[in-house]
């Protein structure tokens, strides 16, 4: 049996993670010398500033606000940033306060709130820096006119479980937000700002992380009524949020912040980590403990259920051929899949990913798949992950549990809750989208 103590395993996901820490990469970056601020290639000349203030938002937002701290200290006027239920950590000169994720609620709405009341009193001569990392979007709920709360967290809902990819979700809630696509560079104008990212979007696109509040927009109205109408969610979204898009449309509503825009003149975007430093971390590691190595992409989308099926098929060919490479075999990719949510069960997409790979790798000797989510919990669970071998399908058997029946519940967390083979890490403080695995011993 291959669970979640495995060693080799979760050595490996223990160096994806550890790469992707921000307040490591915070302070490889970013330092102070007298009264000059160097972050990456930005230099600042404090004395040319009236006030630094800190804001932003995220599950790994604290790590990243420590490393500020230490660099700048008493020299913080003021910071506000919203993390997720806890994530929170102790700051000394920043407020933080804990929201919801992936559901948006009230004390979202009160962060925001704050941090707008904060942007308010600014001037051009100060300076902002902003700190965003995956979950931002769902953390900074700031509806539009006419729009409530609980009409926002419908609207999410109806497209996490849609099927729809993250910039297409993040594309609809750019147009009934004040904030994302380029709003909050517009609300810091004319003062100078920079902006540290996290990245948890495949490809590192600053318009789809966090849904880009610091960068041009790109998408319109348009293109919101069109994706919830390609997935079928169109007539189920609240009466607001439909008049909203309409009037959008219509020209009414005036579009979000497009290129030329000059309070993106104002403003340096830098990505401070991403998928890409997590699994070249993870592919090391294995290849210390003796794995041929090979990584696939770090750009994987799709259906979670699907991806699954073919690391399944790439451990049985290595199983039956020994090719793409050759045993003790770890194949790794990341990306971010997605699950089109028909069922009523329990679970996430690294955890389905690991379900539908089970059917396929069934009775194989010495076979693993594994998905993990970097931040610690995939979907709506307590879960990083799931683990699933060549005896899972047996061992569910053996407990009277069909899988094929949990699968198609979208049930698979508590399908590999009864057979301990869940991934359980807790709050990782980072997130860096998702890592999966393919091994053959």
């Amino acid at each position: 049996m291959i669970n979640s103590k495995n060693k080799d395993i979760l050595s490996i996901i223990e160096s994806a993670i550890s790469a992707a820490d921000p307040q490591r990469a915070i302070k490889n970056i970013m330092h102070l010398q007298k009264n000059r601020l160097t972050i990456e290639k930005q230099a600042y000349n404090l004395d040319l500033y009236e006030n630094i203030y800190i804001i932003g938002a995220g599950k790994a937002v604290c790590s990243m606000a420590l490393s500020v701290e230490d660099v700048l200290g008493d020299k913080i006027a003021k910071g506000i940033i919203v993390t997720k239920y806890g994530y929170k950590k102790n700051l000394s000169r920043i407020e933080v306060i804990e929201a919801g994720h992936p559901m948006p609620d009230e004390n979202g709405v009160k962060g925001v709130k704050r941090i707008i009341e904060l942007l308010e009193g600014i001037k051009r001569g100060d300076l902002i820096i902003i700190l965003l990392s995956g979950g931002a979007s769902s953390l900074l709920p700031a509806p539009n006119e006419n729009i409530s709360l609980n009409d926002k967290k419908i609207a999410t809902e109806l497209l996490l479980k849609s099927g729809a990819s993250i910039d297409e979700i993040n594309a609809v809630r750019k147009h009934i937000s004040r904030l994302k696509g380029g709003q909050l560079a517009s609300l810091i104008y004319p003062a100078e700002a920079a902006c540290l990212i996290l990245s948890d979007v495949i490809g590192d696109r600053l318009d789809v992380i966090a849904s880009g509040p610091t960068v041009p927009d790109n998408s319109t109205f348009k293109d919101a009524v069109d994706i919830l109408k390609k997935y079928s969610i169109w007539n189920n979204m609240p009466r607001p949020v439909i008049n909203y898009l309409l009037k959008g449309m219509k020209g009414d509503i005036a579009e979000t912040p497009k290129a030329g825009n000059p309070a993106f003149k104002r403003i340096s975007n830098i990505i401070i980590g991403n998928n890409k430093s997590a699994v070249s971390a993870a592919e090391k590691k294995a290849k210390e403990l003796g794995y041929h190595t090979m990584v696939l992409s770090t750009f994987i989308e799709g259906e979670a259920r699907e991806i699954g099926k073919l690391f399944g098929a790439i451990a049985k060919e290595i199983d039956s051929f020994e090719r793409p490479i050759k045993r003790k075999a770890c194949i790794l990719a990341g990306g971010e899949t997605t699950v089109t949510v028909k069922g009523k069960g329990k679970g996430g997409r690294a955890q389905e990913f690991a379900l539908s790979s089970s059917l396929i790798i069934n009775g194989i000797k010495d076979a693993a798949i594994v998905g993990v989510g970097t931040d610690g919990t995939d979907g709506p669970t307590d879960a990083a992950g799931a683990i699933a071998d060549g005896t899972t399908v047996k061992r569910a058997n053996e407990k009277g549990l069909d899988i094929k029946m949990f699968l198609e519940n979208n049930d698979s967390y508590i399908l590999f809750k009864k057979l301990n083979d869940l991934i359980i890490t807790g709050p990782t403080n980072t997130n860096v989208n998702d890592l999966y695995m393919a091994f053959v011993f």
